[in-house]
């Protein structure tokens, strides 16, 4: 099904079309970063607002582009966001409703993603880090290295290249609670669907020092890449960065596991840093497209700012999230966008910037490029969120009530709803902290928005099951 929706839509929807966005004076299409934090919340950078963990190379890079002030996760949790970004598409279109288990679930291996887009452009294509698609178990990749059947993982999904952990018992659990991820996640990496020999360094320290060999490789082969970084910090487990970063918040009071979130974030802002100047070293930075974002609010010790709510949670600190982009000559420096976006906008982004045309493929995002190109205010329809019930919130306080399982996002106005029976109407622009429910006031915002919902919960899926 997948080969045959490849050859049938790539005539359409693969044909390069000249934009003035797509090529820099040399007439070469940009190599793509994608950075994605896990659990980030919207206030811990401190170009967000943050106090707890200074962050000065990531806030160089993001004054080096536009900033997002409403920019928005797919999903409250991890493995949804995932799906969303490299599709474009809602999760419930894939039947992924919750995070993955590390079971049997996987991405539908008939997805078209953005790597698979990229690729038949000419791109070399890299996933590091963090996966949690499905297909990274022991049983599947050593399945998949002997010709076997098993479900996919990032191989299968359109990069050429790959390196991530074991995810999947064993050892996934035990490390997780044993508070071993970060520094002995070298000792179980798969790379290229194989055993990576055991590396003791830190994990964050290894995915930059292995997108750096990548850069030098692609240099060499003067090659256009797209590189999909997926950090695991700061999600738990909370551990000691190296130093100094343990030390450094240490000596300004925190204890316990914010001062271990602190230097995690700290330890990730420093190689942040590095990697950016490697890439200007090699010659690349200045044509690389590079996107930075989470895929969820903020779970236990991150900071959610001025939002309701956090991980597990779909108010504003569930899904609202940090988001920046540079390119240098073509994205403003030092810019401030107050245009709403969403992680199904990154495929139509990205497509449109390398000359990809995406119209034939059935897309809920839409292109960013003309605002952040030229701060041209793009209009978008209703934006929709389903999640299964979490009746635990991952912060440090109760989940608020009601609980909610949908969203339907419009304009200025969203309304949450507990499957399909509305509990909950905001006006953000007036509300961002979502204190004055609505609902009765505006009886008809919130019927025409349940039908949006409706008729979503009721279209088909693509799904795993």
């Amino acid at each position: 099904m997948k080969e045959k929706l490849r050859k049938n839509s790539l005539i359409f929807t693969c044909v390069i079309f000249v934009s003035v966005f797509s090529a820099n004076a040399e007439n070469r299409p940009p190599n793509i970063i994608l950075m994605l934090t896990d659990d980030m919340g919207y206030g811990d950078l401190t170009c967000y607002g943050g106090h707890a963990v200074h962050t000065p190379n990531i806030d160089a890079l993001a004054h080096q582009g536009t900033r997002f002030t409403r920019f928005y996760s797919a999903s409250a949790v991890c493995t949804p966001s995932r799906a969303a970004i490299l599709t474009g598409r809602y999760p419930l279109r894939f039947g992924i409703t919750r995070h993955f288990s590390d079971r049997d679930e996987y991405l539908h291996p008939d997805s078209v993603t953005l790597p698979e887009l990229l690729k038949e452009k000419g791109y070399a294509t890299a996933h590091i880090g963090k996966w949690h698609l499905g297909g990274m178990r022991i049983k599947d990749f050593e399945a998949r290295s002997t010709g076997k059947e098993a479900n996919p993982g990032p191989l299968q999904h359109g990069f050429e290249h790959s390196l991530t952990s074991i995810e999947g018992d064993p050892p996934r659990a035990s490390i997780i609670q044993e508070r071993k991820l970060y520094r002995e996640g070298g000792k179980y990496m798969v790379r290229n669907d194989r055993r990576a020999p055991e590396d003791p360094r830190h994990w964050t320290d290894i995915k930059v020092d292995e997108s750096i060999r990548l850069f030098k490789k692609w240099k060499a082969e003067d090659t256009p890449f797209y590189l999909n970084l997926w950090f695991d910090v700061p999600h738990t487990p909370y551990e000691p960065a190296p130093e100094p970063h343990l030390s450094k918040y240490a000596k300004m009071g925190a204890t316990g596991d914010q001062l271990y979130f602190r230097s995690m974030v700290s330890h990730l802002d420093e190689n942040v840093g590095r990697m950016i100047k490697a890439l200007k070293k090699l010659g690349l930075y200045e044509n690389t497209l590079i996107i930075f974002t989470s895929d969820n609010g903020a779970a236990w010790e991150p900071e959610v700012g001025p939002f309701k709510g956090g991980k597990t949670d779909l108010h504003e600190g569930g899904i609202r999230v940090p988001f920046f982009a540079v390119w240098p000559g073509h994205i403003p420096e030092a810019e401030v966008s107050f245009q709403t976006g969403h992680h199904t906008d990154l495929l139509p982004t990205l497509c449109e910037a390398v000359g990809i045309s995406y119209e034939s493929l059935e897309l809920d995002g839409i292109s960013l490029l003309p605002n952040l190109v030229n701060q041209e205010w793009i209009e978008r329809g209703v934006l929709l969120w389903q999640l299964d019930l979490y009746r635990q919130m991952q912060r440090h306080y109760p989940k608020p009530k009601p609980y909610a399982t949908t969203v339907a996002y419009d304009g200025l106005w969203k309304l949450l709803l507990n499957e399909t029976e509305p509990v909950e109407l905001f006006h953000l622009e007036n509300d961002p902290r979502e204190v004055k429910n609505l609902l009765e006031e505006h009886p008809e915002i919130a019927s025409r928005l349940k039908n949006y919902v409706e008729q979503f919960l009721n279209e088909p899926r693509l799904s795993w099951k």
